[in-house]
């Protein structure tokens, strides 16, 4: 068997493309606490926003001719502490909660939800 731990990748790193990256920056910041850590441009119109969260990084990328909400191909998992306590303000901040929060069968409390944008979206922490 070939050795390939020097090709092994670092990090999985998603990327949203997006018509309207303001109000998807704002959604994650507001929501889980992002911050950034790289514009491009860092003056003027900026297309690239990365974004850290906990230990992880999202980048939004502006395109103003993407179509948004279907289909969704991609699911993003994010770990917070408190599942509940983050619905509430879901939809304030443009996204849609699609139920209540559920007891998974693997240990985890997880609620579906999109984004501003219509990208599906776990939040999720241990029970």
């Amino acid at each position: 068997m070939p050795d390939t731990t020097a090709a092994a990748p670092a990090a999985v790193q998603p990327v949203i493309v997006t018509p309207d990256l303001e109000r998807l920056q704002r959604f994650y910041t507001e929501l889980l606490g992002a911050e950034e850590t790289t514009r491009v441009p860092e003056e003027g119109s900026v297309f690239f926003v990365g974004l850290r969260i906990g230990n992880g990084e999202l980048v939004l990328v502006a395109d103003e001719n993407v179509e948004t909400g279907s289909p969704v191909r991609i699911l993003l998992n994010i770990a917070v502490q408190d599942v509940d306590g983050l619905l509430e303000r879901v939809a304030p901040l443009g996204g849609k909660v699609s139920g209540p929060p559920n007891d998974m069968p693997w240990g985890q409390r997880v609620a579906h939800i999109q984004d501003p944008d219509g990208n599906a979206v776990n939040l999720s922490q241990p029970v």
